[in-house]
């Protein structure tokens, strides 16, 4: 594969402020500056590549990960990501113009792939170029990459027991909703988590108003931030009306709840194509009440939202 051809192919993600802090954290606790640059580079790689895993809606644990073992990662050059049911997948850094990738030996066992990321730090970016699902040497030609996109296909078999079917919105026309999503009256009528505003509107839709003159069905959801922290929830609203040549209307809202008056702040909604490629994005201010996006689909579209909060994020995935 030419270097145009994994250009044309790789995924381009951001390198998150809160991926540089971990890495950073990881790199201090390291006893030489040269496994200090390993340890923060490695932990990089992991973090843009868990981002694309949860955009996808592939859960991961960090936790069980040699990665996060202070003990594994101080002794070996480790770089792995597991995935709960399935195994662990080997995240490898490299750097601009580089054509080779350096699979250190002790990764060669026990790996279901070895990812290839490069990473441009002045950019705050990183390709996540293609994978090998086995190795034998320390050096890997790009040359030998499959793309990315074919790495959901060799997951498939296991992917498809614990990934979450996408939620059909054409179904919800039918009246046919999967579980989770409630009616906003539903959501409205547990305390714990209505906004403030319900109890000083007289209308609940007041606050959520719809554009489309035609029918349209509205349907919301709890999202828990808390990953890592107390339990912090969002309401996801999602609203659908049918439009011209059998286009249907997605219009997206988050909401606080409880006795929250604004979203967090810096919290993003982001809507990704079916490849993972971000396609329209709102992020909170420090005194929004609400964010929402928009936008038409044809039927049997897919695509995924994403709710993030630092380094907690929650994926959806939709077909019309």
């Amino acid at each position: 594969m030419t270097k145009f051809e994994l250009d044309d192919k790789a995924l381009t993600l951001p390198i998150t402020q809160a991926a540089r802090i971990i890495a950073q954290q990881f790199a201090n606790q390291q006893p030489t500056s040269e496994s200090a640059e390993r340890v923060r580079l490695n932990t990089l790689c992991v973090l843009v590549v868990n981002d694309y895993l949860q955009m996808m809606n592939i859960p991961t644990d960090l936790r069980s990960s040699n990665t996060w073992n202070p003990v594994i990662r101080m002794c070996a050059d480790v770089a792995d990501i597991e995935i709960p049911g399935i195994g662990s997948l080997e995240c490898r850094p490299i750097r601009l113009n580089e054509q080779f990738c350096y699979i250190p030996p002790e990764t060669w066992e026990e790996r279901i792939a070895y990812l290839v990321v490069q990473v441009d730090e002045s950019q705050l970016e990183a390709k996540v170029l293609g994978f090998v699902r086995n190795v034998t040497s320390q050096e890997l030609p790009l040359s030998q990459l499959q793309p990315l996109e074919t790495l959901i296909e060799h997951l498939s078999p296991t992917l498809k027991s614990i990934v979450p079917e996408s939620v059909s919105l054409s179904q919800w026309f039918a009246g046919i909703f999967e579980t989770g999503w409630q009616t906003l009256e539903s959501l409205w009528n547990q305390p714990e988590f209505a906004p403030d505003f319900v109890f000083r509107s007289k209308n609940l839709m007041e606050k959520i108003p719809s554009t489309q003159p035609e029918q349209f069905v509205r349907r919301g959801k709890l999202i828990d931030l808390g990953i890592q922290i107390a339990s912090q929830f969002v309401i996801l609203i999602v609203e659908i009306s049918p439009h011209i040549d059998q286009q249907v209307s997605v219009r997206l809202q988050l909401h606080p709840t409880g006795s929250q008056n604004y979203l967090p702040q810096d919290v993003k909604l982001t809507v990704l194509d079916q490849s993972g490629v971000v396609f329209l994005e709102a992020q909170a201010r420090s005194a929004d009440n609400y964010i929402q996006l928009q936008f038409r689909g044809e039927p049997t579209e897919q695509f995924s939202v994403q709710v993030a909060l630092n380094d907690a994020q929650v994926t959806e995935r939709f077909v019309i």
